[in-house]
C-alpha cells in the first residue's frame, strides 16, 4: 500500500480532505478515459466537528460511495505531502528489488529522519543517471506508517479495501497530465503554478518539466467565506455552505462578503508566489491553474490575472474524456476544480508502473 506497487485491478480514488471526501473512478480505451462514476460527500458538522475523528471520515466515505453508484470495492487514497517525504536517490545499477530496499535501509539515517520502525517506504527506478550504465535514479517515497494506517482505516470504514495509499503530490502530477493540454505548446517549457484552494489550506504546487519541483502550503481556504456568510446572515454552516454555491444570498452579499474575500485570496496568492520567488528555484511563473472549492467563484481569475499579471485558468482535467450514462456533466463541471487528487489517484492504474 505504497506509491509504486501495485497491480492492474480497477480501483476508485479517494480525497480525503478536512471539508469533504471525493470520489472518481475512470476506465480508458486507448488513449482516452471515461468518468465511470464520481461523487462528493461534505463531512457532516464540517466546520465543528474534530478532524481525528475517523468514525466522521469513514462515514463520509460510506457516503461518496453510495451516491456515486461505483461497484468498485478497492480504493486508492493518499497522505497529505506534510505527513510524507520524497527524495532522488541515485543508486548502483543492477540491483534487484531486495537489494535495492536492503541499501535504502543501510542508508536510511541519510534520507529519512524518523525511525525505521515507524515508516512505511517504497521506490521506483526512474532510470539511468545520464548517458551511464552504472547508475539509476531511484524516487523514495516515505510516510510516517501512522497516517498510512489512518488512511486505510478511514477506507475501510467506508466499504473499500484500500489497495495504494499514495502521496498527494505524485497525484498532483498525474492530474496535470490532463491539465498540459489546456496550455500553449501543451506547457512544454513553461513554469505552471497550481493553486489548491481548499477549505482550510491554500496549496501552491510550481510544475517545470511535469514535475513538482516547489510546494507549500499556507492556512486560508473556504471555510472563512462560509463562516462569514454564517455570521452576517444568521444561518447554520450548512445553510452557509449551501448558499455559497447556490446563490440567493441578500444583495449586499458581494460588495461587503465576496469581494473582501476574493481580494484575501488574491493577496494569499501572491504571497505564496513571493515565497517561491525567493526560495531560490529558478523559472517565472508564466501560468497559473485555480482548483478547489473557491476556483469557481465569479470574479476570482479576473481579479488574480490582475494582481499577479499572470495568465490564469480554471482546473477541469475531464475535458478529453467521454462520461457514463449515468455521470451529470454538469455537476461534474462544478466540481472539477476540486477533483484534481481524486483524478491522480484514479489514474494509478494507468501510469505504467503495473
Amino acid at each position: 500500500m505504497l506509491p509504486f506497487r501495485k497491480k492492474d485491478l480497477p480501483f476508485v480514488g479517494i480525497d480525503i480532505s478536512t471539508s469533504a471526501v471525493k470520489l472518481l473512478e475512470l476506465s480508458k480505451q486507448g488513449d482516452l478515459f471515461r468518468v465511470e462514476s464520481f461523487g462528493v460527500a461534505p463531512l457532516l458538522h464540517e466546520g465543528e466537528k474534530n478532524e481525528s475523528d475517523i468514525d466522521a471520515y469513514g462515514n463520509a466515505v460510506k457516503l461518496v460511495k453510495n451516491r456515486s453508484g461505483t461497484s468498485a470495492k478497492l480504493a486508492a487514497v493518499a497522505v497529505p505531502v506534510s505527513a510524507a517525504i520524497t527524495k532522488r536517490l541515485t543508486m548502483p545499477a543492477g540491483l534487484n528489488d531486495h537489494e535495492m530496499l536492503a541499501q535504502i535501509e543501510l542508508e536510511a539515517d541519510q534520507h529519512i529522519p524518523y525511525p525505521l520502525n515507524e515508516v512505511s517506504l517504497d521506490f521506483d527506478v526512474l532510470g539511468n543517471v545520464g548517458n551511464s550504465d552504472d547508475e539509476v535514479n531511484v524516487m523514495l517515497a516515505v510516510a510516517r506508517t501512522e497516517e498510512v494506517n489512518r488512511q486505510a482505516e478511514i477506507l475501510t470504514l467506508g466499504g473499500f479495501e484500500p489497495k495504494v495509499v499514495d502521496i498527494e503530490i505524485f497525484a498532483i502530477e498525474r492530474s496535470f497530465q490532463l491539465l498540459k493540454s489546456q496550455l500553449p505548446n501543451e506547457g512544454e517549457g513553461m513554469t505552471v503554478a497550481v493553486i489548491d484552494i481548499g477549505a482550510t489550506l491554500t496549496t501552491l504546487y510550481v510544475i517545470q518539466n511535469e514535475e513538482v519541483v516547489y510546494y507549500r502550503e499556507q492556512v486560508f481556504g473556504g471555510r472563512q467565506l462560509t463562516e462569514e456568510i454564517q455570521s452576517r446572515y444568521g444561518i447554520s454552516y450548512a445553510e452557509a455552505g449551501r448558499a455559497k454555491k447556490e446563490g440567493g444570498l441578500p444583495d449586499n452579499y458581494v460588495p461587503e462578503v465576496l469581494t473582501p474575500f476574493v481580494s484575501a485570496m488574491t493577496q494569499q496568492i501572491s504571497r505564496s508566489l513571493n515565497y517561491f520567488y525567493s526560495s531560490g528555484q529558478s523559472g517565472e511563473v508564466n501560468h497559473i491553474i485555480l482548483a478547489g472549492g473557491c476556483a469557481s467563484i465569479p470574479g476570482v481569475l479576473e481579479q488574480i490575472e490582475m494582481e499577479t499579471g499572470i495568465s490564469v485558468s480554471i482546473a477541469n482535467p475531464f475535458t478529453k474524456m467521454t462520461l457514463a450514462a449515468s455521470v451529470s456533466p454538469h455537476t461534474l463541471s462544478i466540481e472539477a476544480p476540486s477533483l484534481l487528487t481524486a483524478c491522480g489517484l484514479a489514474m494509478r492504474r494507468y501510469d505504467g508502473h503495473n
